[in-house]
Formats: structure tokens, C-alpha cells, sequence
């Protein structure tokens, strides 16, 4: 039997394993290459993880097809004056179990999203009051001016406060935790599912909820989540129609999937910039051959990892020219001055003299964190880098997991336990603010908790911290692209992180389904709707 032969062999064999009754036309079934692990709407902020959260919990704002902010719980807003928000919430909406939605969960979830162990820190400013006018208006006081904070809030969900009461789930669920919370293994939101059933790394079942606010855009009565780790077999179950949507598609089948007559793949750039982060904090690092310092506080190390990595020929060999390469931090659709940027050519012999300069001309060897089930072939995009690193005398020693492992090790509380990683990020706010502030900014728990959220590797420049807190202040649109260029190019000069592509979104998706495919990546099926059998 040959390889290929033997690839089909074990690929239908696992899907028999996997294979489930035929579907109803009203049963969409939706595979990802990852777990949903937690169903605590804090614990995770990661694209997936909301995008099934989205299906069952809802924030006082949302975004539409074309990521417009839009009503949601809060039917409108006004801002009073820069520092005072008024929200004028929905009436009439009841969470799954029946209890009202009030101004109360708006002031509970409000505490809930700021507390320890929420990943979503950066969300609500710190020092933001909430206080309940009325039953159905909550005014937000500021410290100071900001422009795009509704911007923050879509994916900040509103939880039952009295629910979350009586089963002991008013602290949040950090991605650390080792047993889950029944906030974790339940929900009560008030969105268009509900979930009947929710085993994690096994199967997630969402029931359309007959008693929701809204006027539903589908036509389904059952959605059910299965997370399928395997290519060949995520594949091999949207092809025997056993799945209806899969995520994502990998690049070599792409075509095999178009011309099956049974699936299309949808395929647009996406947001989500993909990049590499070093542990710039330590004073030794925590996987490294080297004792006693750290090599990725001299500039010249970092620099030397940036000038080692051929984003060019990640494109053409990994991803099968399916990317594109960047220079910043951000996707160039979320900032007009990205023109004005260019990324430095790979440069070996430079690398070298540069690791030489800094003391390691024989190099060093070091751990690389690598999520195997979150981005676009990103284990092959971790290989890769790895032999590029070879290169200049760097020994990576990779551990690619499951992201569930992943986050777990490297998030916050007692995580940032990495020395290299890689790491995707879209800004949720869809500007430059929040890459600045959240991955950029320094990390200092007890002076602002919420900057540096997803800085794992503790990068800190005080003059760039300065700009972004004026950047989120001001409104002239030309002066504030240029304090973000001048902020962008202080990151660029310290090396800070090496910033890689965007990746491609790539959708399988059987042809009795249509779908809206929105640039952040999220696969909202409220949207979906599927043929009559």
C-alpha cells in the first residue's frame, strides 16, 4: 500500500471513529482544528473562543457583517461629555434561564471582566466607574477621554449576576485553571443558543433559543461543535458530508476541496498578524542553555532573530503563498501610515556578527512555545523558524502543543512562563491603540493590570507607553497617525517582536450552507443557514 494509500486508509478510519447519525437540514455541524476548552466568557481571548461564546452570550455592543459597531444589550449611547457615557440598555431581554437583564449584571459583569484571572482586562478601563441610573441605564464615568471605547466592548459579554451568585462563579475562570468552575461547564447568556450539552476537547451541542431578543438570520435548530485535530480527517468529514463547515482548511487541500463538487473553500485576507515574541523581562531565561543573564535583552539578539527568519520563504513554502508578509504589528486595513513601513531584509552573515557582537558567536540553545491547533499551519511555521534559526548557531527546541495546553502555560496568572514563542493577534478594536497598549505596553500588575495583557514577552519602553495613552486620547485622525507611526517606529528601533504575515482565512464549506465569512476570523453561525433535505 502506498503513502497516500495509507494517508486515506487511516484518515477514513478515524473518521468512521468520528462519524455521527446523518445530518438534519436543520443541524449544522461545524468541526475546528481546536477545543473549545472553557465556557467562561473571561477566561480566553482568543478569535475561536469567542466566536462560540458569541453564539450564546451577548455584549451591550456587537459588530455586524462589515465589523460596524452595532446595538446590541444597549440599544443606544450617548456620550454626555468625554468623560461620561450613557448606555440605554434593552428591555424586555431575559437571560436562558429566565432571569431579567438589568442594570445590576451590567455593574456585576462590569467588576467580573476587571477582576483576577480575566483575560479580558484591557477591555474596560480600570479606573471606569459604572453606576446604575435606572434599571435599564448604566452611566460610565471615565479618568479620561476615550474616543473608541465602544470599539473595546463587542467581545466584552454581559454574565446573569445572580446566577453567577448562586453556583460560586463571581471570579473569573483563568485559562490556568486546573479545575474547571461551573461558569466553565455552563452557561446562562442571553444570545440566540443556548448550549444543551458541552464536553471539553469532546463535543459542544448549541440549541437555537426560542426566547431571544432579536430576530433570528438562520435557520438552524442544532448546531453541533466538534473539534477535529487531524487535516486529513477534518477534511475527509466535510468531503463525506459528515461536517458542513470546518476550520480551517489546509492549504494543500484547498483545491482538492474546490473541485469536489461537494464543498467550497472560502478563502480573504485576514486581520490576525502572526508573529514572533522573546522574553525580553527575566533576568535569566527560563529555557535556555544560558545561566545567568538573559540574551534577549541586548538589542543585537534580537535583532540577529529578526534578521535569521525568511518571512519570504515562509510564504512560498508554508504557505503556499496563502500570506502576507508584514512589517508591523498590525494588519495595514487598521492603519492608513503602514505604506510608510518596510521590512528588513533577511540577513544571515548579519545575524551572525550581531550574536557575535552580543557575546554568543557560538550561540545558545532555547525552548520555542508553538500553539499546533490555533493558526494557519503554524507547527509548520515553528519548524520552519527553527531551521532558519539553525542557521545562525541558535538550537530551538520546540514544543508545539494542543492551545488549550498553550495558553495555559504561557497566559497570566503564573503564566509568561516562555522564552520564545509565537503568538496571533487580531486588535479587536480593529486600531492600532490596542496593539500598542495590549502587546506593547509594559507590564506592571499594580500600576495597570490591563497594559501589557498579551506583552508574554515583557518587551517595556516608557516612551512608547507615554504616546499610546495619548494616542487613545486624541481625535484629530491626522495627528494621531502620527504619534502611532512615531510609537511603531520606537517598537522597530528596540526589535521588540518579529512581526511575520497575515495569514489567509480558509473556510470549508459544504455547498447545502451559506455562511458570512467576516475578516476577524470568527465563525458566527447565527448567520448560517442550511439547504432543506
Amino acid at each position: 500500500m502506498s503513502v497516500r494509500q495509507n494517508l486515506l486508509a487511516a484518515a477514513c478510519a478515524a473518521m468512521v471513529a468520528f462519524a455521527v447519525s446523518p445530518a438534519s437540514s436543520q443541524v449544522l455541524r461545524y468541526a475546528n482544528q481546536g477545543e473549545l476548552k472553557s465556557l467562561d466568557p473571561y477566561t480566553l481571548k482568543e478569535t475561536t473562543t469567542i466566536a462560540h461564546h458569541a453564539h450564546v452570550y451577548e455584549g451591550l455592543v456587537g459588530r455586524d457583517k462589515d465589523l460596524k459597531i452595532v446595538p446590541a444589550l444597549a440599544e443606544s449611547w450617548e456620550t454626555l461629555d468625554p468623560l461620561h457615557w450613557r448606555f440605554h440598555l434593552r428591555k424586555g431581554v431575559k437571560f436562558h434561564n429566565g432571569d431579567p437583564f438589568t442594570a445590576d449584571d451590567v455593574l456585576f459583569s462590569a467588576d467580573r471582566v476587571r477582576a483576577n484571572g480575566s483575560n479580558f482586562l484591557s477591555n474596560v478601563p480600570a479606573d471606569a466607574k459604572f453606576v446604575k441610573v435606572d434599571d435599564y441605564t448604566v452611566d460610565v464615568m471615565l479618568a479620561s477621554p476615550n474616543p473608541i471605547l465602544t470599539s473595546q466592548w463587542d467581545s466584552w459579554y454581559i454574565m446573569d449576576k445572580k446566577w453567577c451568585q448562586e453556583h460560586d462563579a463571581v471570579a473569573p475562570t483563568p485559562a490556568s485553571a486546573t479545575t474547571p468552575s461551573y461558569a466553565a461547564l455552563h452557561e446562562n447568556g442571553t444570545g440566540p443558543f443556548t448550549i444543551e450539552s458541552h464536553q471539553p476537547g469532546v463535543k459542544t451541542v448549541f440549541k437555537a433559543f426560542p426566547g431571544w431578543w432579536g430576530k433570528p438570520e438562520h435557520n438552524l435548530k442544532e448546531i453541533v461543535f466538534t473539534p477535529i485535530a487531524s487535516d486529513a480527517t477534518r477534511v475527509a468529514a466535510l468531503l463525506s458530508g459528515e461536517v458542513d463547515v470546518v476550520e480551517p482548511v489546509p492549504i494543500q487541500d484547498i483545491q482538492r476541496v474546490n473541485s469536489s463538487g461537494i464543498a467550497t473553500v472560502m478563502n480573504a485576507p485576514e486581520l490576525r498578524t502572526i508573529f514572533i515574541g522573546m522574553d525580553q523581562s527575566r533576568d535569566e531565561l527560563l529555557y535556555s542553555s544560558v545561566k545567568g543573564k538573559n540574551p534577549f535583552k541586548d538589542v543585537r539578539v534580537r535583532e540577529a532573530f529578526y534578521k535569521a527568519i525568511d518571512v519570504d520563504l515562509i510564504k512560498t513554502r508554508v504557505m503556499r503563498g496563502l500570506s502576507t508578509p508584514s512589517a508591523l504589528m498590525i494588519a495595514p486595513q487598521f492603519y492608513a501610515l503602514s505604506k510608510d513601513f518596510t521590512r528588513p531584509k533577511t540577513d544571515v552573515d548579519a545575524a551572525k556578527k550581531l550574536l557575535a557582537e552580543a557575546g554568543y558567536a557560538d550561540g545558545f540553545e532555547i525552548t520555542m512555545d508553538c500553539p499546533n491547533d490555533r493558526y494557519v499551519n503554524d507547527a509548520a511555521i515553528c519548524q520552519a523558524v527553527v531551521g532558519m534559526l539553525a542557521r545562525i548557531g541558535i538550537k530551538v527546541d520546540l514544543l508545539a502543543q494542543p492551545k488549550a495546553q498553550y495558553f495555559a502555560k504561557v497566559l497570566k496568572p503564573g503564566g509568561y512562563k516562555t522564552s520564545l514563542f509565537l503568538l496571533g493577534w487580531t486588535p479587536a478594536t480593529g486600531d492600532s491603540h490596542n496593539v500598542l497598549h495590549d502587546i506593547l505596553g509594559c507590564r506592571d500588575d499594580a500600576k495597570d493590570p490591563t497594559r501589557g495583557e498579551a506583552n508574554l514577552g515583557g518587551y517595556c519602553n516608557k516612551e512608547l507607553d507615554a504616546l499610546t495613552d495619548k494616542i487613545l486620547v486624541e481625535s484629530d485622525t491626522a495627528k494621531r497617525d502620527q504619534m502611532i507611526k512615531q510609537a511603531f517606529e520606537i517598537s522597530l528601533k528596540d526589535w521588540a517582536y518579529i512581526p511575520l504575515h497575515q495569514q489567509s482565512l480558509s473556510w470549508g464549506v459544504s455547498k447545502k450552507v451559506k455562511l458570512t465569512q467576516r475578516a476577524d476570523n470568527q465563525v458566527l453561525l447565527y448567520w448560517a443557514s442550511k439547504q432543506e433535505e
